[in-house]
Order: C-alpha cells, then sequence, then structure tokens
C-alpha cells in the first residue's frame, strides 16, 4: 500500500512522525509487503519544522497521484484554506478509492477538499468550533479520539494519530498485526475511538485509593481474556459499584457542544477486534 503523508513548514516532528513510525513498523517487523511511505509537500520543497530542522527529502504532489491513502498530518495553527492544488488533488484521490485521513488540524484539509455534509469528523478539541465554522453542513464530535467512515477518517490531536494509524493497520492487516506494532512502539495496542480526547476530573496520584491506571494495564495487557466487571472490580479491590461509577467517571466521553450522530459513519469502536486474537 502507498502511503502519502502531507508535510508543511512549521508542522512540529511529532505529528509527523507518528504515520511514519507507525506504518514503518509494518515493513520493519515484516507484517505486510508493500507498505511504502512518502513525504510529499504541496510544492516539493524542503520544509523546516517547527524544531528548526530541515526536512529536504520529500516529493511533491505528483508523487502520490497514485496513493491508496493520504495523510495530513496536522495543517498549519492558523487554518488556511486547502487551496486549489490540494482540494483537486484530494477530491481525484478520494474518487478513485484512495482513503483520505486527517489527524488532528488535519481535518481542516479533509473537509475543505471533500462533501462532507451529514457526516461525523472529529479533530483537536480546542479547534472543534472553528471546523463547525468552516463547514456548517459536518457534524464535529466534540469528544471522540478518531471516527472511521471507511472512506475518510479523522482524529483528535497529537498522541490520537497514533490511535487512528493503529487501526488503519488493524483494519487491512487484522488485530494481531496491530497489536505485534503496538507492543514493539510500547503503546496501548487498542484505544476505543469513541473515548474523550481528556479527562476533566484530575487523575488519582498512582496508589491513590481507587486508583484506576494499574487495573486499566493490567486488561490492556490481557485481552485475550473475557474480562467482565467483576474480574476488574476484583482486581481494583473495589466493589462492582464504585468501580463502575469510578470508570465512568474516568473514561465516558463528555460532550462539549454538538453530538455524536451514531448512523451517519461507521464508529471506529465498531471495528474492535474480537476476543481471542
Amino acid at each position: 500500500m502507498q502511503i502519502g503523508v502531507h508535510a508543511f513548514s512549521g508542522m512540529t516532528m511529532f505529528h509527523l512522525a507518528a504515520p511514519l513510525l507507525v506504518f514503518g513498523e509494518v515493513g520493519r517487523l515484516g507484517l505486510a509487503a508493500g507498505w511504502d511511505t512518502i513525504v510529499w509537500t504541496k510544492d516539493g520543497r524542503a520544509i523546516r519544522t517547527a524544531e528548526g530542522l530541515v526536512i529536504d527529502d520529500v516529493q511533491g504532489p505528483s508523487s502520490v497521484a497514485a496513493a491508496d491513502l493520504l495523510i495530513f498530518a496536522p495543517w498549519p495553527n492558523d487554518l488556511p484554506p486547502a487551496g486549489p492544488t490540494l482540494t483537486s488533488l484530494i477530491s481525484a484521490a478520494h474518487a478513485r478509492g484512495a482513503g483520505i485521513v486527517g489527524l488532528c488540524l488535519g481535518a481542516f484539509a479533509v473537509v475543505d477538499g471533500l462533501p462532507l455534509e451529514g457526516r461525523s469528523v472529529v479533530t483537536h478539541w480546542a479547534a472543534t468550533s472553528q471546523l463547525g465554522e468552516r463547514r456548517p453542513g459536518v457534524q464535529v464530535d466534540p469528544v471522540a479520539l478518531y471516527l472511521d467512515h471507511g472512506d475518510v477518517l479523522t482524529c483528535a490531536g497529537t498522541a490520537s494519530a497514533l490511535d487512528a494509524c493503529l487501526h488503519i493497520v488493524r483494519s487491512h492487516l487484522g488485530a494481531a498485526a496491530a497489536t505485534t506494532g503496538a507492543r514493539h512502539l510500547v503503546i496501548a495496542p487498542y484505544r476505543e475511538g469513541n473515548q474523550a480526547q481528556y479527562v476533566d476530573r484530575p487523575v488519582p496520584e498512582p496508589g491513590g485509593v481507587g486508583h484506576l491506571g494499574p487495573t486499566l494495564d493490567w486488561a490492556l495487557e490481557h485481552l485475550e481474556l473475557d474480562l467482565g466487571v467483576d474480574q476488574l472490580a476484583d482486581h481494583a479491590g473495589m466493589s462492582r459499584r464504585n468501580f463502575t461509577r469510578r470508570f465512568w467517571e474516568v473514561t465516558a466521553p463528555r460532550p462539549r457542544g454538538g453530538s455524536w450522530h451514531a448512523g451517519s459513519t461507521r464508529h471506529a469502536a465498531s471495528s474492535r477486534p474480537p476476543r481471542g486474537r
């Protein structure tokens, strides 16, 4: 699969590195052949990152004319219009069946290039209102980590790009490949797409009364087990009722304006790998 990652001057190295790292692991670990990643810019010229490093091993738009996946990760902070060159490229890629991905503020480029009225998208929580104003007909989810329509995927800010890219690996290569990649990257193999972008209440210090961190980590390491509420509550040393309340407080999405239209998209959480895989 040929993957084109769009780059621009002023972007942070992390935003560029996230997709390169995850998709690069596919080849390095021998999970699949032919996963080639290209870094390209609108004019084919070198860029200077926000950290001051120059990246000159980039290509121009023609290099992704046949790409299977176009990734915009992310977008300039002043949120400029994508412009005719990029919107035409996005539209043409989508028309030929390529997947379009907007990581973090990259969702702005995606909504500029595609008619997504009536469909749900997500971006960094701090820019949801601007995205809604940009395309009033698009349903902006204010809390989800990532949303996958099949042809278009958008995700929230910064580290959720790792979750979204792992989701792409899982969708194409299966849960075992995604878990193997996540293990080598030492990150969670799976986070629900509708998990809240951030938690309003402070997280207790490790070792504090009712702290759920060790139990959540333990559960992620034992996804092959049929874990229920009672088993998780026992591990946390809590009653079923108290565990349920605390778990909901820590992990439940909290709407901050807007709404989630479940019927308008194939939510990423619906593709959770079956147990035992």
